[in-house]
Parts: C-alpha cells; structure tokens; sequence
C-alpha cells in the first residue's frame, strides 16, 4: 500500500481507481460505488429527469464497463425495487464485488414501508443473501425513515445485525443516517455510517469527521444531490462537487447511481483527477 488504507487495483483493460479501507473491517473498496436504484425502481424517486428501467442486456453491459473502469463496489437495497434480485441474476460472479445491501425500508406496490425490527432484520437479510446469491453480505445499513435515534433506542435492527455478524452472515453494518446525532452514535457504535454531504447540505460533516477519528467507514450519499449537481440540472457541477466531498478526511468512497454509460466514464475521469490532485496536495 502506497499509503495507510489506500491501495490501486489494477483492472481488465488497464483502468485503475483508488481502493480505500472501511474503517478496521478489512473491507477495501473503490472511491466511486455504483448505486443501482434505477435498475429496479422508477417511481417516487427524486431525479431531475425520467429514466426508463434498462433490460437485461444494458445491465450486464453496464456492470462489466464499471469493472473495467475499476469500480468494485455496488450499492443496493431492497426499497430499490428488483435491483436485489438483478443483480443477483446477471452478474456472473458476485463474490467479485463488494456489495452494500440495506434493511428496514420496504417499497411495494408504488409504497415505501418500514419494519426495524430484529424479526424483519432477520428475514430481509436472509432473503438478500438469496436474491444475491452470496453467503455473506459485505455490508448492510439500517434504512432510516428519519427517525435515526428512536430506530437506535428502541428498535430491534441494530442488535440483530450484530448477531448475525457474530453469525458469519455479515461483514460490517450500521446505518444509512438522516441526523447529525444519529450519524455519530452509529459510527461509535457500530462499523460505519452511510452520511450525507454535497455543496448544498453539510450537517454530517462532525460525523465524517467523528469517523476519521476512530477509523470506522463512511460511505457518501446524495454527493451529486440525486443528479441535481449537474450543470445541465442547475447545479456547481460534477467535478466540483466531487472535489468538496473528497478532500474531507474520513471519506471511504462515494455512491453514484447511473444507467448511462458516458456519465460513468466521465465520472471515474473527473474522479480520478480529483483524487490524484489532491495526493499532489498532500491531502
């Protein structure tokens, strides 16, 4: 490793991307995650424009192209539709991706639901393990509706999430927040923290760095505030905003949802660039 926690992988046609640790849990993944919302759900979701759901081909074809590029880290949930399920049909060898699954939030029927109980925590793991054809999972977050501390207090994921680490099932868990005091409790409770940060929303900035300091994994969300940091939408622009979200300490990787193949190669580009930029700066 070139440096404490950072390492380069070398890909099929010559492509490379930064590998960074999740915090202590031996897991390394690429600065840019692949978020896969629109393979399975396109209502009620927040995007500045339509999209339509791509068959069967176009996700294989997209998901080699992001291997390629050097991406190893795929995000998914069961409250993005079938996304689970697809992936676990059409990638070839899922043990040679990193994946981060959630719990919690349920989507049927044009509805999300939620359930945080360590019952349902259960059940929605096992039936992920199924639908991915693994037998662990990477990574799983409690899906938050908001309400971050009562989930924390009073309900029953946390604890059985931790169970079924200590079962084997899965390799590191904690919480996709919606607060700022959520956030911290999950990255000194458990072993990393899904946090919000882009050029128009800072308030989890004392949990990345909170993170940081005692080596627990961040995994950005909402960086390109759901495609509404494209110039084209009205917004700073892509690369500026990845320049904001990575030049803060603490940064594991970023998840950006596409279905568009020139968008993913031009945000490994503007990725790359930036990251190498800042190691010229010492940051």
């Amino acid at each position: 490793l070139a440096k404490a926690g950072i390492c380069r992988i070398a890909m099929a046609r010559g492509a490379t991307m930064e590998l960074r640790s999740l915090g202590a849990s031996g897991i390394y993944v690429s600065v840019l995650g692949l978020g896969t919302v629109k393979l399975g759900r396109d209502q009620e979701v927040k995007y500045p424009r339509g999209f339509k759901i791509p068959d069967d081909a176009a996700v294989r074809d997209l998901l080699a192209l992001t291997r390629d590029l050097g991406i190893n880290f795929i995000d998914t949930a069961p409250a993005y539709g079938n996304s689970e399920e697809r992936l676990g049909q059409l990638i070839d060898n899922p043990n040679d991706w990193v994946i981060m699954t959630k719990v919690g939030e349920i989507f049927e029927n044009g509805k999300s639901s939620f359930d945080f109980t360590a019952a349902h925590t259960r059940m929605s793991v096992e039936r992920s393990l199924t639908r991915l054809k693994r037998d662990s999972l990477d990574m799983v977050l409690v899906h938050s509706d908001g309400n971050d501390m009562h989930i924390i207090e009073n309900e029953g994921a946390l604890p059985e999430l931790q169970k079924l680490k200590e079962e084997g099932l899965i390799r590191a868990y904690g919480m996709s927040t919606k607060t700022t005091e959520g956030g911290i409790w999950i990255v000194e409770n458990t072993d990393m923290v899904m946090a919000t940060l882009n050029l128009g929303d800072d308030h989890d900035l004392p949990v990345i760095a909170r993170a940081h300091e005692l080596n627990k994994g961040v995994v950005i969300k909402k960086g390109l505030q759901s495609g509404h940091a494209d110039k084209s939408a009205g917004g700073a622009g892509v690369e500026r905003s990845f320049e904001y979200i990575f030049s803060h300490a603490g940064v594991s990787s970023m998840i950006v949802g596409t279905i568009n193949p020139d968008h993913l190669r031009e945000n490994v580009v503007v990725t790359n660039r930036v990251i190498e930029d800042l190691h010229a700066k010492g940051q």
